[in-house]
């Protein structure tokens, strides 16, 4: 069973994103606020949950969350400003779009940035230890794999709907084949580090 808050005094927000090992697609980060009675026995780190389970809950937390919000930086962001400032820009995306204002904010991992003088905690593996990163870390990864999926209607030889832009071998083969898309990530390692490709 999750813990529901990291800090009881406080409307806190967990913030969690998805799609940061990708080769592909846009970063997703979320926030979400839960009501202090919220609870749910399936609720876990979106990475332990199927398909189904995490689209079950997806609806819950939208239904049931006292605020949440979604939001996305584009793969030519993330090469400008690597993955690690762009999936912590995505969170204070998400942040802001908030109809309730936190006080304190809670984010999975280990690296984030002050927000609006609101204090936070970085918290490794907080997915699987506080109830509204883990819900966080749904929305996030529903919301991506919806956009990979419609994507993948575009681009249906890499098997986005699948791997969702992640570095499967297949994923990689396909790049060898047909080359990037506009939704590559050029500062990511695409093919295997022997082959050079060019881009231009």
């Amino acid at each position: 069973m999750l813990d529901l808050k990291f800090n009881p005094t406080y409307i806190e927000a967990g913030c969690d994103e998805a799609g940061r090992g990708c080769l592909a697609g846009p970063v997703f980060a979320a926030a979400v606020i839960l009501p202090d009675d919220f609870s749910n026995e399936l609720l876990n780190d979106s990475k332990q949950l199927s398909a189904r389970q995490r689209d079950k809950l997806r609806y819950i937390i939208e239904s049931e969350a006292a605020a949440w919000a979604v939001a996305s930086l584009d793969n030519h962001k993330i090469d400008e400003i690597n993955i690690l400032n762009a999936s912590i820009a995505s969170m204070h995306l998400a942040l802001d779009q908030l109809t309730l204002r936190p006080q304190y904010i809670i984010v999975d991992g280990n690296r984030f940035k002050p927000y609006r003088n609101i204090p936070h905690s970085c918290i490794v593996k907080g997915d699987g230890k506080y109830m509204s990163i883990a819900a966080a870390s749904i929305l996030a990864k529903t919301h991506r794999d919806e956009y990979m999926e419609k994507l993948d209607k575009e681009f249906p030889m890499y098997n986005w709907k699948q791997n969702k832009g992640y570095p499967t071998q297949e994923h990689r083969d396909k790049i060898k084949e047909f080359g990037i898309t506009d939704f590559h990530r050029r500062s990511f390692n695409l093919t295997d580090p022997q082959l050079k490709l060019n881009f231009d």
